[in-house]
């Protein structure tokens, strides 16, 4: 066949111009090629030699400014003109094929187009990042020609009575509008840059965001085809394969992400609802959120709408291209001649899509706009779920700053409920808003889905969609009951681990009592009660994820049987495989409503949540806290934790102030005893109580008693200070180095520190820790003694630039020299010299002699004010006691975890699920290759016997139905008790590992650390590896089998398969190492954030004394940001697989159709295996992603069994010793004589030692003294007793036996301990006194009353039932000590090692205390370690101690003979 331009058909002289130049249709169609031509001939030289680059004007460090307006539009009207000149290359090729010879003008016009308009796409992105916009004068002359030459083609047509009907007419005028509009784009761009035809050119600047070298995330400022593909991260998920991603290289947010800009706009939202009418209205939080984000949810629901519209075009291409298959493309010369004008074949609109090919294209291209649509749904509402989530943790944190003391002292808000605000709530409403578009999109899929069931099978198929709704109920009832069996997972689970984080904070005291097995115990009854609860979990998720596979084989079920009862002929292949496509389209919806559904209950019960969190009590205005004043308290109450057991609220504690004042640049003591208010009266004046009468009034004239002040108040040096430094009574330390400690945000001044350091006796610590002051110091202070936090609290106190310094009980947990170079270089030196006004709190009374002002209280309320002398002369008996107690003191791959994983879950469970999945995929191949087997044997069949093979085929399907519906339940069923069983093993394992393991274990493991391995790794081994692995395997074997059909059926596939294989293999690799990166980034950045949450409400008083609020915040706001960046990047990512994915998936979609349609010209497959090959492509596509996504979820979650795992190596202390229970005797220690030979104790056998040959004898029912300066080994010698440390020489022998041949638990059992640390539990005053439960009343009330606590516990609703709050925070640290006193007293053991167990108790109570040891005990051994070392000088004898040695070792009055012994020192300093 001759090949010409305008063709050569007989008769017919393509080239005659003797009607007129323009009425020859192929000098039109040349025409038409003249801008095109054009575009190339001026572009390709700019493009190739690279003018535009060479002339950037605005340097930038990233070249993707957008600087022309109306760029989007562009891109879209260009992907449009592209679409459209495939449809005019397609129409062109096939009218060719309806003429005798072939014409080129009918096609070549529209190829040079498609080439022009990539042309013009790339050119203008060229352009726009080199800002040169006079080279777009190019476009702007190409769009006019281009616009003048269609019009004339268009005005031809009409004019011949071409029209609609005709589809190059459609195609023409379509390009006519394209071409206007783009040339109005070109117009627009002139009108506001000015670039050509004006005088002043527009001058632009690039967004502050591209300014900034920080900003890396570019998602807002990339052109669209970047934006909707992801390019703009190839660099980054290509280069992570060569080095790790970090935090540096993600960089910041651009400022429209960051947390304050969208705190703002929601606080907006949520202000701007209170009326002046109605100032105390409670705000909708729910309008607020669609408000500040309505609209981005809104333009995402566009998006997925159109996503589910297209998804329709997969069933209705594959029914056009099975049932056309066969069709003869030729058509009759009669249809041909009516069809022709300009001597060419005009084809009709609806020929088009009568051709296989053709829709074998479409159907390409509507998968990758509908994929396209459908990312850019998911990344608009995941951009937007990321922006809530920020303003709402931003929220939620300036709430906490304003939150009200006494609503945590209460109880009303607990630390936990404020941790599950910020992990938990935040994050269910985020997931709520990632999965909203999906409520406006159901309704549309299961609409549209119906309407083309009903067209292609008719009635049947409303009855097969009619089971698919009826079922929605059940789907809704699971979804409902999955929400209710998490939530009381949830609550389970919260109980488990507040018992998991008492057991841990307290572990010292469980293992020195032996009661490890009791705790124990009790937590496994918790995880008892969360399985269960996880069973139900299970065995719902089970049946949710069994109806949703079940659920498409019961419908194309229902649907076949009834249509071979309906109708006799039975459906074709094409109607039956686009049925079955609809149907799996159907599910989709369907799955998701119940997904929705339980999504939505949580985001009602965590917006309710949140209502009541912000709505809750605040401090009161502090407008007061703005500048130099002296503190006056006037005659008020407030709550002190009043205990509350049911819903009517206890007033039992309540404390009453009188009219006093403390005044500026002097030194103010507050004395009484143990829960008098001491530490309610400094919360008090700090605004920090909930006031009930009265007020406190900060001012700089408080009455006439401060006027005689005024000098030194004005004179103080105080206008550029800040306000109120504070150092709280239980020490608060910042998970950061000591020096960040220290300086707390203020500005280093070296002379300053250095002066603060020598002032707390600090810098012999600090070159005792490995890198000095910049050590990292962990979750409060786990790696310092009592005394070092202690004193690394007050040093921030009197670092701070302040006015006012308010110190609780600074002395308790330090010994008598520290004590004293504390108050004399710190208080009364570095303070007072400096006119800082002081407020101490204290119980040692020796230092009442250096107070400007005294205040006396008892039992709440103020028994006497003035300086010592006014009460010596107003209160003589007050100050006698006093005088009598003043010289006494008071203070923690991936396939090798996947196998354990699941060897964890029993090697039974194991082949059960592998070999169901296995069968399940096979019988629902089957199932789909009998169908295709049934309809085309029905295609083939003759009309006269038309039910002769149903009765063959009919009940095969059905059986083979019923087998796949049965193995789905059982698939389902096996996945979830597998996770149950792994889980359940590994959580017993690690509970015992870690309970059982050494001391040491947990001086060198971070809290956090190991509270994390019972939190979120065991929530994700418990909820979310389960269904990661259901859903990896069944997208996994889909894919396979789906591979595996379509090969079968056209081998031509495998060919492809090859390099599809490749790029799928090299996009995964890619992604599975960015991925896991990004997920630890997330994870990483997660925990500082939720650590700066908890921090803030534990020290909440520290940070507003200290007026850091503003500091804290903007921490908190860095942090988010940090973690929204490195979660924005994650779903950057998912979104650059997923969209790769989907675009391999079309690829394999067009191959297979393309395979098939030239397969079939050999007679190779049937029509209704060609039906099946598509639908399994088509499932490809789904799944692909899924298959990735799916391996790199495991391999993160993989993470937590690794973390498992890695503290299951841990080793457990020896609780078995080399002597068995029975051989020890059962009164055993009868005497409580001790005897230590040469011992060597040492915490590790890396370490050095702590005592080294140590010997002493200790005689039954002596009282002995232990002292010494802090680390001289005196604590180690007490944990020794109990064999907590490790004894590598020498022995301890107790009544005759070796302590190290005794079993832990009977040797532990049989002596008792007081630590200087009082530790409670939550539960009742008589469990934290007698756990394991041996114990009389009578008995426990006469422990109580030994330690002073009986009249108290007495007022107590309740009594010995009275609740004590975790860590028992509604007692005072004084009380909590007794309480632990009263422990001791219970267990009457024949040795008692009391380790500073009066270091938190005012004197007059210690002083009654010595005297009921020495009473009580007095048959007893009694081995007291001291700071106080009055104390001690009654005892019958005294070791005095020094590095691990003993210095000292005899009578108290032998030793104090020695004026130049330590003892002696000790004593006088002491005096």
């Amino acid at each position: 066949m001759a090949l010409s331009f305008c063709g050569n058909d007989k008769g017919i002289n393509a080239y005659s111009v003797e009607e007129g130049v323009l009425n020859n249709g192929c000098f039109v169609d040349a025409l038409n090629l003249v801008p095109h031509v054009f575009l190339l001939f001026i572009t390709f030289p700019i493009l190739f030699i690279g003018w535009g680059s060479q002339s950037s004007k605005v340097q930038i460090h990233h070249n993707t400014w957008l600087h022309f307006p109306g760029h989007n539009l562009r891109w879209i009207l260009t992907f449009s003109l592209l679409f459209v000149h495939i449809c005019e290359f397609a129409e062109g090729i096939m009218s060719n094929r309806m003429m005798d010879t072939d014409h080129l003008h009918l096609y070549m016009p529209a190829f040079m187009g498609f080439v022009a308009a990539t042309t013009s796409v790339v050119y203008y992105h060229n352009i726009e990042t080199s800002n040169f916009p006079k080279l777009l004068l190019v476009l702007f002359i190409y769009w006019v020609l281009a616009f003048i030459t269609k019009s004339i083609k268009l005005w031809k047509y009409a004019e011949y009575n071409v029209g609609p009907q005709h589809l190059r007419f459609c195609i023409t005028a379509l390009l006519v509008i394209l071409y206007g509009l783009l040339m109005a784009v070109e117009v627009n761009v002139i009108r506001v840059r000015k670039y050509v035809f004006f005088a002043n050119p527009q001058k632009v600047k690039p967004p502050e965001d591209l300014q900034d070298l920080g900003v890396r995330f570019l998602q807002p400022f990339v052109n669209l085809l970047s934006k909707a593909t992801y390019w703009w991260m190839n660099p980054l998920i290509i280069g992570a394969h060569k080095r790790p991603i970090e935090l540096k290289k993600i960089g910041k947010l651009p400022i429209a992400m960051r947390a304050l800009t969208n705190y703002l706009r929601l606080k907006d939202a949520y202000e701007d609802q209170r009326t002046a009418e109605d100032p105390d209205l409670s705000p909708s939080i729910w309008r607020s959120m669609y408000r500040a984000f309505g609209r981005p949810i809104l333009l995402s629901s566009f998006f997925r709408c159109l996503a589910d519209v297209l998804g329709f075009a997969g069933p209705l291409c594959i029914s056009g291209i099975v049932k056309y298959l066969k069709v003869d493309d030729n058509v009759a010369t009669t249809d041909q001649l009516q069809e022709t004008y300009f001597g060419v074949h005009f084809m009709s609109s609806t020929k088009l899509l009568q051709n296989t090919s053709v829709l074998a294209v479409l159907l390409f291209l509507a998968l990758i706009l509908q994929r396209t649509f459908l990312q850019t749904s998911y990344y608009v509402t995941i951009e937007t779920g990321i922006n809530l989530r920020g303003a709402l943790l931003a929220m939620i944190y300036n709430k906490i700053l304003r939150l009200s003391t006494s609503n945590m002292s209460m109880g009303e808000m607990t630390l936990g409920q404020i941790n599950n605000l910020v992990a938990i709530e935040t994050n269910q409403l985020m997931w709520f808003l990632f999965l909203c578009p999906n409520l406006w999109a159901m309704p549309v899929q299961i609409v549209m889905g119906v309407i083309l069931l009903y067209c292609l099978l008719g009635w049947s198929a409303v009855v097969g969609a009619s089971v698919i709704v009826l079922l929605a109920p059940i789907q809704y009832l699971i979804a409902t009951k999955l929400a209710d069996t998490q939530k009381s997972t949830l609550e389970h689970s919260t109980e488990r681990l507040k018992r998991t984080t008492e057991i841990l904070k307290g572990i010292k005291l469980l293992k020195l009592y032996a009661w490890e097995n009791i705790f124990c115990d009790s937590v496994e009854d918790t995880r008892g009660k969360e399985l269960t609860s996880l069973k139900t979990f299970a065995l719902y998720t089970s049946m949710s994820i069994f109806m949703n596979a079940a659920i498409p084989i019961a419908a194309v079920l229902v649907t076949f049987v009834m249509h071979h009862f309906l109708n006799e002929t039975g459906p074709s292949p094409s109607e039956a495989f686009a049925a079955l496509a609809l149907f799996h389209i159907l599910v989709t919806p369907l799955f998701l409503l119940s997904t929705v559904v339980r999504f939505a209950v949580k985001a009602l019960v965590s917006v309710q949540k949140l209502g009541e969190f912000l709505q809750s009590d605040e401090i009161g205005d502090d407008s007061w806290r703005n500048g130099d004043m002296s503190v006056s308290l006037e005659g008020g109450k407030k709550h002190l934790g009043a205990v509350s057991l049911n819903d009517n609220t206890s007033t039992a504690h309540l404390i009453t102030f009188s009219t006093f004042s403390v005044c500026v640049g002097q030194l103010t003591m507050i004395v009484g005893q143990v829960g008098c208010g001491k530490s309610s009266l400094l919360l008090a004046m700090l605004g920090e109580m909930q006031t009930i009468e009265g007020r406190v009034c900060w001012s700089k004239t408080c009455g006439s008693y401060l006027v005689s002040f005024a000098s030194v108040f004005h004179g103080a040096p105080s206008k550029n200070r800040n306000f109120v430094a504070y150092a709280a009574q239980k020490s608060w330390l910042l998970n950061a180095t000591v020096e960040d400690n220290i300086t707390f945000g203020s500005p280093f001044n070296k002379q300053r520190y250095k002066a603060v350091i020598d002032a707390c006796s600090l810098q012999p610590d600090i070159d005792l820790l490995p890198f000095g002051d910049q050590t990292e110091i962990g979750e409060r202070g786990i790696n310092l003694s009592g005394g070092q936090r202690q004193r690394i609290c007050v040093a921030r106190a009197l670092y701070q630039n302040t006015n006012i310094v308010f110190l609780d009980d600074p002395f308790s947990a330090l010994d008598i020299h520290l004590s004293d170079h504390l108050m004399q270089e710190g208080i009364l030196k570095f303070l007072q010299d400096d006119k800082r006004t002081v407020v101490l709190v204290t119980h040692k009374l020796q230092y009442l002699i250096h107070a400007d002002w005294i205040i006396a209280m008892k039992d709440g309320s103020v028994l006497r004010e003035g300086t010592l002398k006014d009460i010596q002369t107003h209160d003589v008996e007050l100050y006698d006691h006093w005088k009598t107690l003043m010289n006494r003191q008071d203070q923690e791959l991936e396939k090798v975890m996947c196998w354990r994983y699941l060897s964890s879950g029993g090697y039974l469970m194991v082949f059960l699920m592998v070999s169901s999945n296995l069968l399940k995929h096979s019988v629902i191949v089957a199932i789909d290759y009998w169908l295709a087997l049934w309809t085309s044997s029905k295609t083939n069949q003759s009309v006269s016997s038309p039910g002769n093979n149903d009765s063959y085929y009919l009940p095969v399907f059905i059986i083979l139905c019923a087998a796949g519906i049965f193995l789905c339940l059982f698939t389902s069923l096996s996945v979830e008790f597998l996770g149950l069983s792994a889980a359940t093993n590994l959580h017993h394992n690690l509970l015992n590992k870690i309970i059982h393991a050494p001391i040491r274990f947990f001086d060198i493991t971070p809290l956090g650390q190991i509270l994390n391995r019972f939190s979120a790794d065991t929530n994700i081994i418990d909820q979310h590896i389960p269904p990661t692995l259901e859903s990896l395997t069944r997208s996994t074997l889909l894919c396979l089998s789906a591979i595996g059909v379509i090969s079968s059926i056209t081998p031509a596939f495998l060919v492809a398969l090859v390099p599809l294989a490749v790029a799928f293999y090299f996009i995964q690799k890619y992604f599975r190492v960015a991925s896991k990166d990004l997920q630890d980034l997330d994870d990483s950045t997660q925990l500082p954030l939720l650590c700066h949450f908890s921090e803030t409400a534990e020290g909440l008083t520290t940070i507003r004394a200290f007026r850091h609020e503003a500091r804290f915040r903007q921490r908190m706001l860095e942090l988010t940001d940090t973690n929204n960046t490195a979660y924005l990047f994650l779903s950057a990512a998912n979104r650059w697989l997923e969209v790769r994915t989907d675009y391999l998936g079309a690829v394999i979609v067009l191959t297979v159709a393309g395979a098939s349609i030239w397969s079939l010209r050999y007679g190779l497959p049937c029509c209704g295996l060609v039906g099946l090959g598509l639908t399994y492509a088509l499932t490809v596509t789904n799944y692909l992603n899924w298959v990735v996504r799916n391996l790199a979820d495991l391999e993160v979650q993989m993470s937590a069994v690794k973390k498992v795992n890695s503290f299951l190596s841990t080793e457990c202390e020896n609780y078995e010793g080399s002597m068995d229970t029975s051989q020890v005797p059962e009164n055993w220690p009868q005497d409580g004589e001790i005897k230590i030979q040469d011992l060597c104790v040492r915490y590790d056998p890396m370490l050095k030692p702590v005592l080294k040959h140590v010997n002493a004898y200790i005689k039954p029912g002596q009282k002995v003294g232990i002292c010494g300066r802090t680390g001289s080994g005196k604590s180690s010698l007490s944990l020794a007793f109990f064999n907590m440390v490790d004894i590598f020489e020498g022995k301890i022998v107790i009544d005759g036996i070796d302590i190290c041949k005794l079993p832990l638990h009977t040797l532990r059992s049989r002596l008792s301990i007081i630590l200087q640390d009082p530790v409670l539990f939550s539960g009742s005053i008589r469990f934290n006194l007698d756990p394991e439960k041996t114990c009389t009343d009578d008995r426990l009330w006469e422990a109580l009353e030994i330690a002073q606590l009986k009249n108290m516990v007495k007022a107590l609703p309740g009594g010995l039932d009275a609740v004590v709050t975790e860590g028992g925070e509604n007692f005072s640290v004084g009380q909590r000590q007794l309480f632990c006193l009263a422990r001791a007293f219970v267990r009457k053991s024949s040795i008692l090692i009391m380790d500073e167990a009066t270091a938190s108790i005012d004197m007059a109570t210690e002083n009654i205390l010595q005297k009921v040891v020495m009473t009580a005990f007095a048959d007893r051994t009694v081995v007291t370690i001291a700071h106080r070392v009055h104390t001690i000088l009654t005892a019958d004898l005294v070791i005095v101690m020094k590095r691990g040695n003993i210095l000292e070792y005899d009578k108290p009055e032998t030793l104090l003979e020695q004026e130049d012994g330590m003892f002696a020192s000790f004593v006088k300093a002491d005096m």
